[in-house]
C-alpha cells in the first residue's frame, strides 16, 4: 500500500536526520506533515495542536543553541513520534482508552522526557485496547484500528494505535507497552518491527500499569536500526521505577558465527495456513543464513502462557484497575470488565502458588533456551477479520498470544521482524526471544535478516534503506584486538568464546607495528609492539560483554597487558600489547605480517 499524500511519510530516523543536516530541511516541516495527516483516522486518541507544536519547536532550538549548534548532541533532532495513550506527556491528557479515567499528565514519562531531550517532536498520542488489555485493537470507545494493509482486519494490539502511525509513515516511530504481546502482534499485523526490551531497561514511570510487574514500554520503527537507536536512547535506570533494573553487561552482544535457534517441537495455527507457510519460509531462509535450527520442548512456554490470562495473574490487571471498577465500572469496555473482574476470585494463597508455578515454568524456559541464540516463533499464529472479532473477541484474542503470553512473565527480551506477506497480501512476520539483556544480540541479528529479506517497510511501499556501518563497539560491550593465541582457532580462543565475546572482523593495525615471537610462552605467544619501520598486522576484533572484561584482562600473564591499539582506518580500540624488556630476546616475525602466518611456518618445518 503506497502512502503517497506527503513527501515525509515513511521516512526513518536517518531519513529525517540526513534531511536536516545535509538537506537544509528545519524543523518547521513539522508543521506542514501534521497538516497533511488524515482528517479522520482513529489510530490517535489526541494530536499535537498548533501550540503544542510551536512550544516543543521553540525548546528544541533552545536545546540546539545549547549544543552550540552540534546536531550530535540531540541524536533524534527533529524527528516525529508518537506515544500510546497509557503513557504521560506532560499537559497532555492520558486516556488509556477510557474517557472516564482521563487526567491531564503534569509531567513526561521519564522516557517521553528522554526522547525529548535528545530532539524528537511528539505528534500524538495512540488509539489501544482500553487500559492495555487485548492482542486485537478493537476494545475501544474511539473505535477499532484497522490493519493498515486490509481495513476489514484488526491491527493487533493493544497498542494498535502506535503501530498504525508507524506502518503508515506518519511518524518514524512510536512507543508502545507489551504485557502479553502488545509491542510485537501489532507488529506483526502492520509489516514493522516492534521492540520488546527486557523488563526493567526502560523505565515504567508515568505508565498506567497493566500489569505492574511484568509491564514493558516498547518501540515500534519501521527498521530495527531506529528502533534499536531510540530504545538506546530511552533505557536505563529510574529509582522512581521500582521495577527499573540496571543493565549487567553481561550478556552476548551479537549472535555466535555459527548461530543456532531453537523453534517450538510442535506448532500451532488455528488452521492458518498461509501464515504456516510464511513461518515455514522464514526457517528456510534462516537456515540458508547459516542457522543450525533445532527443536524444543514446548510444553513449559504454553503452561506459563496460560497463567497470563486464566489464573491468578489476571488479579494484577484487577489491582491496576481497582479504583475505576469501584467507582465507574460502566465506564470500562465490556470485555476488558469480564476480564479483570475474573481477577476478584482469586485468594492470596491462589496467587503464591500461581508465582510459585511461574518460577518453576521460567527456569525450565531459561533452561532450555540455553546454548541458544534465539527461540524464532511464529510473532501470531493467525489473523482475524474485524467481523470475525466481533464474533469471538475471547478466543480469537487467546490466539494471538499463543507465541507471545509468557515471554514476560519468563523474564526473556524479544524483537518482532517482519517475514513477508502472505498470499492474500497480509504481513506476517516471526518474533526472536532470548534470555533478558540480550536485546542488542538480537538487534544485531534483526538487522542482518531485515537486509536479507528486503522488504518494503510497512504499509509505506518504500524500500529498506541500508543499514549504516557502526564501526564503534556495541553498547554494553569493550572491542578488544587480539594478535595471537587469542585468534580465532587458537589455544587460548576459549577464554574470548567462554565469556560470550563475539568476533566482529578480521583488520590491520596501522602500519608502526612489528610482532615478535616471545620466548618461553605456553602456549606460544606474540609480543606487539609500536615501532618505526613496521608494518600492518592482522588482528581480529572482538565484542565482549562489559562486565566480563575485567575477568578476561585478569588471566592476561606478564609480559602481556591490554592498553590502545591504532587499526589502519584510524579507529582505536583496545588490544594486546607487551613490556619492551620481553622483547630483546624475542624473534622478530614481523615480516609474516600476522601469528597465524608465523605458526603455519612453524608447523610445515
Amino acid at each position: 500500500m503506497q502512502n503517497d499524500q506527503h513527501p515525509q511519510f515513511g521516512w526513518t530516523v536517518n531519513e529525517w536526520l540526513d534531511a536536516y543536516r545535509k538537506d537544509g530541511l528545519t524543523p518547521d516541516a513539522l508543521r506542514d506533515l501534521r497538516k497533511a495527516y488524515p482528517a479522520q483516522d482513529n489510530a490517535w486518541i489526541a494530536l499535537v495542536t498548533p501550540a503544542q507544536l510551536d512550544a516543543q519547536l521553540a525548546e528544541l532550538a533552545r536545546r540546539l543553541d545549547a549544543a552550540q549548534g552540534d546536531l550530535a548532541q540531540l541524536p533524534l533532532y527533529g524527528v516525529p513520534f508518537a506515544i500510546k495513550d497509557n503513557i504521560d506527556a506532560a499537559d497532555w491528557p492520558t486516556t488509556a482508552a477510557c474517557p472516564e479515567f482521563a487526567y491531564t499528565a503534569s509531567r513526561d514519562a521519564t522516557v517521553v522526557s528522554r526522547l525529548r531531550a535528545a530532539g524528537a517532536i511528539l505528534m500524538g498520542k495512540t488509539n489501544l485496547d482500553q487500559f492495555a488489555t487485548g492482542l486485537v485493537g478493537t476494545r475501544s470507545p474511539y473505535g477499532a484500528v484497522p490493519n493498515s494493509f486490509n481495513p476489514d482486519y484488526v491491527s493487533g494490539g493493544s497498542s494498535s494505535g502506535s503501530a498504525s502511525v508507524v506502518a503508515r509513515g506518519l511518524v518514524a516511530f512510536s512507543l508502545g507497552t507489551d504485557t502479553a504481546g502488545s509491542g510485537r502482534v501489532p507488529a506483526g499485523f502492520n509489516n514493522i518491527v516492534g521492540l520488546k526490551p527486557t523488563k526493567g531497561r526502560l523505565p515504567n514511570t508515568g505508565l498506567v500499569p497493566a500489569c505492574r510487574s511484568v509491564d514493558c514500554i516498547s518501540v515500534f520503527a519501521l527498521t530495527v536500526e531506529d528502533a534499536e537507536c531510540v530504545a538506546g536512547i530511552a533505557e536505563g535506570y529510574d529509582a522512581e521505577d521500582a521495577y527499573s533494573r540496571k543493565n549487567p553487561a553481561s550478556a552476548p552482544v551479537a549472535f555466535s558465527a555459527g548461530f543456532k535457534l531453537a523453534v517450538p517441537d510442535s506448532l500451532e495455527f488455528f488452521g492458518d495456513t498461509q501464515n504456516q507457510a510464511v513461518y515455514e519460509q522464514a526457517l528456510l531462509t534462516l537456515s540458508k543464513m547459516g542457522a543450525e535450527i533445532s527443536r524444543i520442548d514446548f510444553a513449559p512456554f504454553k503452561a506459563l502462557a496460560e497463567q497470563l490470562y486464566f489464573g491468578p495473574w489476571v488479579a494484577e490487571r484487577t489491582v491496576a484497575l481497582e479504583p475505576v471498577l469501584a467507582s465507574n465500572p460502566d465506564a470500562i469496555n465490556p470485555v476488558v470488565r469480564g476480564i479483570v473482574e475474573n481477577g476478584l476470585g482469586y485468594s492470596a494463597c491462589d496467587a503464591y502458588k500461581a508465582e510459585y508455578l511461574r518460577a518453576s515454568l521460567s527456569r525450565q524456559i531459561n533452561e532450555a533456551l540455553a546454548g541458544f541464540d534465539a527461540l524464532v516463533v511464529p510473532t501470531s499464529a493467525t489473523i482475524r477479520t474485524l467481523a470475525e472479532m466481533a464474533e469471538e473477541p475471547v478466543r480469537y484474542n487467546s490466539q494471538f498470544g499463543f507465541y507471545t503470553n509468557f515471554t514476560n512473565l519468563a523474564d526473556l527480551s524479544a524483537l518482532a521482524l517482519p517475514a513477508g506477506l502472505r498470499a492474500d497480501g497480509l504481513p506476517a512476520g516471526i518474533t526472536l526471544i532470548a534470555p533478558a539483556w540480550h536485546d542488542t544480540a538480537l538487534a544485531s541479528f534483526g538487522k542482518r535478516w531485515q537486509a536479507q529479506q528486503n522488504l518494503t517497510m510497512g504499509a509505506t511501499g518504500r524500500a529498506l534503506p541500508a543499514c549504516r556501518t557502526v564501526a564503534a563497539a556495541a553498547k554494553g560491550s569493550v572491542r578488544v584486538a587480539v594478535v595471537g593465541a587469542h585468534l580465532t582457532g587458537m589455544p587460548l580462543n576459549f577464554q574470548l568464546t567462554g565469556r560470550d565475546a563475539v568476533l566482529v572482523e578480521q583488520t590491520l593495525t596501522e602500519r608502526e607495528y612489528r610482532l615478535y615471537a616471545l620466548q618461553g610462552t605456553v602456549p606460544p605467544k606474540p609480543g606487539l609492539a609500536r615501532a618505526q619501520g613496521g608494518q600492518s598486522i592482522i588482528v581480529e576484533l572482538w565484542d565482549i560483554p562489559l562486565a566480563r572484561f575485567g575477568e578476561f584482562v585478569a588471566e592476561i600473564p606478564p609480559p602481556l597487558g591490554i592498553g590502545n591499539l591504532t587499526l589502519i582506518d584510524g579507529r582505536t580500540v583496545k588490544g594486546f600489547i607487551c613490556e619492551p624488556w620481553a622483547l630483546a630476546d624475542a624473534q622478530d616475525i614481523t615480516a609474516f605480517g600476522g601469528w597465524r602466518a608465523y605458526i603455519g611456518s612453524l608447523n610445515k618445518a
